[in-house]
């Protein structure tokens, strides 16, 4: 089709079809106007088919049908986008081969990396000095153009008189992992985006970690050698023509009549909620708790947003700590397969940057570029990180802001940026010295900084503890699975989990009833006054973070069934739930009690109430003795204030290494 038949059927086309939208847009000043690619194809197969051989050509044939229009106003520059290409054109980058260059495709993929926006010239209009000739250069090259000669003989030495500048930026665009196969590495390629699509709203759909889709023309780039010619490879790079973010999330599932009416027969049964536990990890032997905790952490509670601008979570964070072999990896790569948007990092082979997010130097358009990092990409979905003890002390405190106040907020560089990570976190570690050591303290054993521990509204203690049954029942359960290929029947399969969480998530925003609610407070008030008030220093048995944690797990619970109401039922379910790990974790053994402080800084209320005590001893023994005391003393003292010698031993290396005391000579103790 020769070029003026193109510009003639385009202007029929776009008189039959969008000729009051043209009037619209040119009387607003927009800059573009979409066209549906089907619509195109029902219009006109042949200039359908030549939009996707042959690009550029179509678009400019495109746009200047527009300039033919009369729309009532001057020097109308209106760009043409189209979306919704047909599937033969749809392509994953790590497909992309030479013989697609200069040709149409969509591709979906989440931004991974944003530059600035700068001007770029497109073309530059010269001026002969001798007989005063202009000149029109047209810029497609990185490196700036001038003329080399003109008509008139002269060579060299134009001025410059005027050039025409549009707005440019770059991204990076990451495959989704949703569409690769397991383990695979997701390809990138860089996106070109020009005029009105890097506009202050359009801006704010490519920000790192949104998931587009971008209709654009694949082109080469020559790559520049540092002597200053070209190489023999080229890169590659979308030109985009149009960009659009899409629903993400969990509504990335696309539901079938049939698959809903499936999910809701299923949310009526009466044993949903033991139905999807059973099927969330059947190759994982026991573990039913913690199966029931990460099922609630599937479908989380909901996000409430107050008038005064406060959020307040519905993620539900999850840390396993544990023996090795114990399962605990099993359980996050099952997690990360099962959860509709999921990424599986792993201690040492991931940095602080790399979970939240980072700024890196850009060589394609000169700046700097954000880049997001996995709690960010994966917003609104699961991260599973495994290892988190091996990772060092800078980087697992990076993910303080992602897990309690759902940012990751940027300032580097030039780039003050705050990004959304509304991302579940279900975490794994081993205890300091590999295993766990029944008689001490587990606060202890964690190497994690207590900020971050008091984040995780469920910590399950996983025990590898000889015990005859249960490890003849494991055996068998573990050689079965050896032995024959098929894993035992699921009661639900994966793919019906992913679509229920997926549908819950949309449609269940469960409420608190009175019933449930009074249920949670009375556990609550019950548990923070279970102390005795008369001892001196009290235990905090529970915390504020924990009784936003059982709403959360509450809600979680009515979301099972697709309900609209939390009742008394989950309210009783979530109490279960968090007096399981409290009871693992945060019981104070000399007093029989549960203490937050136990779990949270490993020095509980019993142990600082005999610190502060035999601080006081040090103090009145100061004033009889002097300045140096000995320890057999301050033992005898403490003795008769019912402390025993070991207690008072520990408390005073406790002192030692905190700096409080220092020993000038054996046996003996200063104060600072």
């Amino acid at each position: 089709m020769d070029a003026q038949e193109q510009i003639n059927k385009y202007q029929e086309f776009l008189e039959v079809t969008h000729h009051k939208d043209l009037l619209r847009k040119a009387s607003k000043g927009e800059e573009s106007l979409i066209i549906e690619f089907p619509e195109l194809a029902k219009f006109d197969l042949s200039l359908a088919e030549d939009l996707l051989e042959n690009p550029e050509d179509s678009i400019k044939a495109a746009e200047y049908a527009i300039s033919r229009f009369d729309l009532g106003v001057e020097d109308v520059r209106i760009k043409v986008r189209f979306r919704e290409l047909p599937e033969s054109s749809k392509i994953l980058v790590s497909e992309i081969r030479s013989k697609n260059i200069d040709k149409f495709f969509q591709f979906v993929g989440i931004v991974r990396q944003k530059s600035d926006v700068r001007p770029q010239v497109t073309s530059a209009k010269f001026e002969c000095p001798s007989c005063g000739n202009q000149m029109a250069i047209l810029q497609v090259d990185t490196k700036f153009k001038e003329p080399s000669s003109c008509s008139c003989g002269r060579k060299g030495k134009f001025n410059l008189v005027s050039k025409e500048l549009v707005d440019a930026q770059k991204i990076v665009l990451e495959e989704a992992p949703e569409d690769l196969d397991g383990g695979e590495q997701p390809k990138r390629i860089n996106i070109f985006l020009k005029n009105d699509l890097v506009s202050p709203m359009s801006d704010k759909k490519t920000n790192p970690g949104s998931k587009i889709i971008v209709v654009g023309t694949l082109k080469e780039i020559p790559i520049i050698l540092a002597t200053g010619g070209k190489s023999t490879r080229f890169d590659l790079m979308i030109e985009a023509n149009h960009v659009e973010p899409v629903q993400e999330e969990f509504t990335s599932l696309t539901i079938s009549p049939e698959q809903k009416a499936e999910i809701l027969q299923l949310s009526k049964d009466p044993l949903v909620y033991e139905k999807i536990i059973e099927s969330i990890a059947p190759t994982i032997y026991g573990h039913d708790r913690i199966k029931e905790a990460l099922v609630l952490q599937l479908f989380g509670g909901c996000r409430k947003k107050q008038d005064d601008g406060v959020q307040r979570r519905g993620d539900i964070h999850i840390l396993l700590v544990g023996d090795p072999g114990s399962g605990k990896s099993q359980l996050l790569k099952r997690m990360s397969i099962v959860a509709p948007k999921s990424r599986f990092v792993s201690g040492k082979g991931a940095s602080g940057a790399g979970l939240t997010a980072s700024v890196v130097k850009d060589e394609f358009l000169k700046g700097w570029a954000l880049e997001a990092g996995a709690l960010v990409l994966a917003n609104k979905g699961l991260v599973c990180i495994d290892e988190l003890d091996k990772m060092s002390k800078e980087d697992t405190s990076a993910m303080h802001e992602a897990l309690e106040q759902q940012t990751v907020t940027i300032s580097k560089a030039n780039i003050q940026a705050t990004l959304r990570s509304e991302t579940t976190v279900l975490a794994a570690a081993n205890p300091k010295f590999g295993r766990f050591d029944p008689y001490e303290i587990l606060a202890k054993q964690i190497e994690l900084p207590s900020t971050l521990i008091n984040r995780f509204d469920l910590i399950f203690p996983v025990k590898d503890l000889p015990n005859l049954e249960k490890d003849e029942r494991l055996a068998s359960f573990i050689l079965k699975l050896h032995k024959e290929a098929e894993i035992p029947k699921q009661k639900v399969d994966t793919d019906m989990i992913k679509r229920y969480v997926a549908y819950a998530k949309q449609v269940s925003f469960p409420r608190l009833t009175e019933p449930a609610l009074n249920e949670i407070k009375n556990y609550f008030v019950s548990m923070r006054n279970s102390g005795n008030s008369e001892e001196k220093v009290q235990s905090i048995p529970i915390s504020a973070r924990q009784l936003e944690g059982l709403v959360r797990l509450a809600e979680a619970s009515a979301r099972t069934r697709l309900s609209s109401t939390v009742t008394k039922k989950d309210s009783q379910r979530a109490i279960d739930l968090l007096h399981h790990c409290l009871t693992l974790i945060g019981l104070d053994t000399e007093t029989g009690k549960f203490d937050i402080d136990r779990i949270t800084t490993g020095i509980t209320a019993s142990s600082r109430g005999n610190i502060g005590l035999i601080k006081e001893i040090i103090s009145e023994l100061e004033k009889a003795i002097g300045k140096v005391i000995p320890i057999d003393d301050i033992i005898r003292e403490a003795e008769i204030k019912d402390i025993s010698a070991d207690k008072t031993q520990e408390v005073i290396e406790k002192l030692k290494r905190s700096g409080d005391l220092f020993s000038p000579r054996h046996g003996f103790i200063s104060k600072i």
